[in-house]
């Protein structure tokens, strides 16, 4: 648990220094909002994120759960970061009620759904749901899986509930792995 509590911290600072970062288009993915973050300093994903005002409910959220110095460790993890936005679409009590010290648990187990081991670029994540027929399954930390697939020419995250979260911004580079932001929390189910 410990680990992939890294995992996720690590991935919402790569996410952080993305969306500092200038943004480019990417043949990869064919997304709009793709941004290549080149920070200053190489930085862990918890690092990248404290950057970014953009990631301060997710570095809220990871600083809950306890996550902090998971995600700042060796890695290298791929963190599907949802931005402040993406927390605006929850409900706003189940928000609340889920980043209480009381529900640090069912955070980090949703955090970590957000978290898969190894470091997938988008390139990476584009050529398994080619190789895939059109779809590939990702195993979270958390122990469930996501379904990434393309619309057009972006990369769409379906969750356990049947939610759809779409990559905004990919390959924001850290240390310990790689951030890629997405517009909704995607849920384990």
């Amino acid at each position: 648990m410990r680990i992939y509590s890294k995992v996720l911290l690590a991935s919402v600072a790569t996410i952080a220094l993305a969306a500092c970062s200038e943004t480019t288009p990417s043949d990869a993915t064919g997304g709009e909002d793709i941004a290549e973050a080149v920070p200053a300093e190489p930085t862990t994903i918890v690092g990248v994120a404290q950057d970014n005002a953009d990631f301060s409910t997710l570095l809220t959220a990871v600083t809950v759960a306890e996550l902090g110095e998971t995600l700042s460790g060796e890695g290298p993890f791929t963190v599907f970061a949802p931005t402040n936005d993406a927390f605006g679409k929850v409900d706003a009590t189940a928000l609340s009620d889920l980043l209480s010290p009381e529900k640090k648990d069912d955070l980090s187990a949703l955090l970590n759904y957000h978290v898969v081991a190894g470091k997938l670029t988008a390139a990476d994540v584009v050529q398994a749901i080619s190789d895939g027929g059109g779809s590939t399954t990702l195993k979270t930390v958390q122990g469930g899986a996501l379904k990434a697939s393309l619309e057009g020419e972006k990369v769409v995250l379906e969750d356990a509930a049947g939610g759809k979260s779409i990559v905004t911004t990919t390959d924001v580079e850290a240390t310990n792995g790689v951030i890629h932001a997405i517009d909704t929390v995607v849920m384990p189910g």
